[in-house]
């Protein structure tokens, strides 16, 4: 409460005169719209498109969300098109005294956006959200046109600069009509929800919490306005609140802090119990709800991660943006949490949310979820020595501080990934959203995703934590050496904290080999087998090092990259562990949760290599630690124990035509069949 009075005073002697306030009258709850219908569409700049009275008639029908390169952007040749593109509907406007706002959770790479004729606002970086008032450019209760611009041409002063991924252009991500009272929770705090969430003290007996609600007043004299802030269990029963009266001046925003405290707090324990409060805080006739999740967290630099003070080894998954084929990047929420659901079943308790902001959705399943993330800002390859491109940087990490900060699955910002020049101006920008994490929330840990450059060059000195992208194995030769690496930067650097941010190998699920050698990274051949083996190699180094605080394959889904041409086709990064349709999963996907996941797994590789020449093969398969009995046409090869996850069959005769090869699991009873056919 002293705070809350201390900022009143402060707003009272900030030089301007305020008139005797008056109570903030009844309000109306927030109303939010999703405007995902009507829209025309249009590719490449047209002049006039912005005007009020600008015809349409002949642009495509298209529903959001939507991109331009749906078809193009993985198709190989890196020409994908990069251009304007416009859209187009017309809003309508509740009436009375309301304020309206335009929310955007993500266009790339650049927009712009016109009310009336009249220009909104703009937009720069094509993955956070963002919001503009359009109150005054909207008529209340009357229809009113709207036009966007969105442009995914490469921009100097805008990040990324380009990237080892497709830019998919257009309005990718839902767009809302956002409709407050006058008095309300800010609106507008870099996209963000105007609450933040602190977490002050955490014992067994109770947690302490700092709730700032940012409170608006648009109307055109002070106000005395209510805040009440609610935190409720995962029942939906009140556990605490607070509340107080604020006065706010005309136009004015005042954070207002108030102190709640949690009796016998519930941890957010990750996978084993991802427990969630809920803060709900009221100004007027306002009301925002955000999550909390209560926890600690810590990295040694010898034993690792720690949540809730146990040890906690991360074993993740990076991913990209969530795409599908025929759609590219617009995609459903019915397919966000079909990725998440596959991410659950491989037994990933962490996530790398790569090169970008994500969507506000994959937040929230993983705050379900349990999955710890780390989530950066699109500093990618190159930065531009521009005070601009600078001021482009800061500010896509204060979005992505405002919008997630509430997020318990959220424990790292990341920096950046792979700058390629260790240059003044790349290690300038990284300082300064160094400088952005720790202003905006002090209580968290960065890290940075280094490559390609010294492991102890300058750019992986700013974050807190330092991760590496390390590809032994593929781009580097030996699977095996990625251990020893490891070895040598913690003998080096004993007291840095260091994880391996990134590694893996490409694979087809169309192409197969036995016993492969190393196949050419950028060549035409990727069999499924190698990405297994190297998986292997390197989930056996990473578990044996204590002191990596986290690890995480590249990738989860194999995912559009234009310019790639590679593997059995052009235009795809072809690392995932689940192919990019979600159809089917890798071997190397099995191995993984063989380790990681609780549930049963008994899984016979090179299932998918269906034609043999040989008239013997061996036989290996992923499975739990229970004993795994062998048939081949109905006659027993015997029982294996298994090692270390695999059991394997050598020599296994084929006879010509098909062979029944199964696998049986002593433990449950469960089996797994696989058809080969032996041809001359």
């Amino acid at each position: 409460m002293r705070r809350v009075f201390l900022a009143v005073i402060t707003l009272l002697l900030c030089g301007f005169a305020v008139p005797a306030a008056v109570a903030a009258p009844a309000g109306h709850a927030r109303a939010e719209t999703v405007l995902a219908t009507g829209w025309k569409f249009h590719l490449g700049d047209v002049a006039g498109a912005a005007d009020a009275d600008f015809d349409d008639s002949s642009w495509t029908p298209v529903s959001l969300p939507h991109t331009w390169n749906a078809a193009d952007g993985a198709d190989g040749g890196g020409n994908y098109r990069r251009d304007v593109g416009w859209y187009r509907t017309r809003l309508a406007v509740p009436p009375g005294g309301r304020r309206v706002f335009l929310q955007f959770d993500g266009a790339n790479l650049v927009t712009d956006v016109y009310v009336g004729g009249r220009h909104a606002g703009r937009h720069e970086g094509g993955y956070s959200g963002f919001r503009f008032d359009i109150t005054d450019l909207a008529p209340a209760g009357r229809p009113v046109p709207v036009a966007v611009a969105v442009d995914n041409r490469k921009n100097p002063d805008v990040a990324p600069l380009d990237g080892d991924f497709t830019l998919f252009g257009g309005l990718y991500r839902d767009v809302r009509l956002v409709v407050t009272d006058p008095v309300h929770v800010d609106a507008l705090d870099y996209g963000g929800p105007g609450v933040f969430v602190r977490q002050k003290a955490l014992t067994d007996a109770v947690a302490d919490v700092d709730v700032t609600t940012r409170v608006t007043n648009d109307t055109a004299v002070p106000r005395r306005i209510p805040v009440r802030t609610v935190v409720r269990d995962a029942a939906r029963r009140v556990v605490a609140v607070s509340a107080t009266v604020v006065t706010v001046g005309a136009g004015r925003t005042v954070p207002v802090v108030s102190p709640v405290r949690v009796l016998r707090p519930h941890r957010w324990n990750g996978v084993r119990d991802p427990y969630l409060y809920s803060v709900t805080a009221e100004a007027g006739g306002d009301a925002v709800t955000v999550p909390l999740g209560l926890r600690t967290v810590a990295v040694d630099p010898e034993r690792g991660f720690f949540l809730n003070g146990v040890p906690y080894p991360l074993h993740g998954v990076n991913t990209q943006l969530p795409s599908r084929p025929d759609r590219g990047a617009a995609v459903t929420a019915a397919d966000i949490d079909a990725d998440y659901a596959l991410i659950a079943e491989l037994g990933a308790n962490a996530v790398r949310m790569a090169h970008y902001q994500h969507s506000p959705r994959e937040y929230e399943l993983a705050d379900r979820l349990g999955l710890v993330v780390w989530t950066e800002v699109p500093l990618v390859g190159f930065v531009t020595a521009s005070d601009a491109f600078t001021a482009n940087a800061s500010a896509q990490a204060h979005e992505l501080v405002r919008q997630n900060a509430n997020h318990p699955s959220v424990v790292m910002w990341g920096l950046g990934n792979e700058q390629y020049v260790s240059s003044p101006a790349a290690n300038a920008v990284l300082d300064t959203v160094q400088k952005v994490f720790r202003a905006d929330d002090p209580d968290r840990l960065t890290t940075y995703a280094h490559c390609c450059l010294s492991d102890t060059d300058p750019l992986a000195g700013h974050a807190d934590l330092t991760g590496y992208n390390r590809y032994y194995g593929w781009y580097v030769p030996g699977a095996a050496n990625l251990g020893p690496w490891a070895d040598g930067v913690h003998r080096a650097e004993p007291g840095r904290r260091i994880a391996v941010s990134e590694y893996g190998a490409g694979a087809s699920v169309r192409q197969h080999e036995q016993h492969p050698a190393p196949p050419v990274p950028g060549g035409h051949w990727h069999p499924e087998e190698y990405q297994a083996e190297v998986a292997e190699a390197a989930w056996r180094a990473i578990e044996a090092r204590p002191y990596l605080w986290g690890s995480f394959v590249w990738v989860m889904f194999d995912f559009a990259s234009d310019g790639r041409n590679e593997g059995d086709r052009p235009g795809i990064n072809d690392k995932g562990l689940v192919t990019d349709d979600r159809v089917t999963r890798k071997d190397a996907f099995y191995w993984y949760q063989a380790n990681w996941s609780s549930r049963p797994v008994l899984h016979i590789t090179s299932a998918r290599d269906t034609v043999r020449t040989t008239a013997a093969t061996d036989v290996k398969v992923y499975a739990g630690s229970g004993p795994v009995s062998l048939t081949v046409n109905g006659v027993p090869l015997g029982t294996r124990v298994p090692d270390d996850h695999i059991a394997v069959w050598s020599g296994v005769p084929l006879q010509p035509g098909p062979n029944v090869v199964q696998a049986t699991s002593l433990t449950d009873g469960r089996t797994d069949t696989v058809t080969w056919t032996r041809q001359p």
